[in-house]
């Protein structure tokens, strides 16, 4: 039997929990499975630490993350930018949830958030400079 090769980060969708140790990796940068363990338990749960490690090994295999075994302890690292895993997981949403309209994703978030003046005109701002690009 031919062993599968891991599919490519840009389209792999992480699990909830795979995105939290990635979220972790992208604000601190690449680091121990201890580090990365301490940083999900700052949250109100405990997560332990063999479930931490076994998910970020699971995680290499998926293509995820990589690991560097140089040093006595392994570091890791996202095997894919923040904004690509984002984006990939942005388009899936809308295109699952909203038939793909960003508008209706737009008109929905505004419609159930309380939006300050500033986030408002951060949009507007947003709106302006998608609509020369167009031209």
């Amino acid at each position: 039997m031919k062993a599968e090769k891991p599919k490519s980060p840009e389209k792999m969708e992480p699990t909830r929990s795979e995105l939290e140790i990635l979220q972790v990796l992208w604000q601190y940068g690449p680091n121990t499975v201890r580090f990365v363990n301490e940083r999900l338990n700052e949250d109100k749960r405990e997560v332990q630490y063999a479930s931490t490690l076994k998910l970020m090994q699971i995680m290499v295999d998926k293509g995820l993350l990589h690991r560097d075994e140089s040093q006595v302890k392994h570091i890791y690292g996202p095997a894919s930018e923040e904004y690509k895993t984002k984006s990939l997981l942005l388009d899936r949403f809308v295109d699952s949830l909203f038939n793909g309209s960003v508008s209706s994703l737009m008109l929905h978030l505004l419609d159930n958030k309380k939006t300050s003046q500033s986030e408002l005109d951060a949009i507007r701002e947003l709106l302006d400079k998608a609509k020369k690009d167009k031209k």
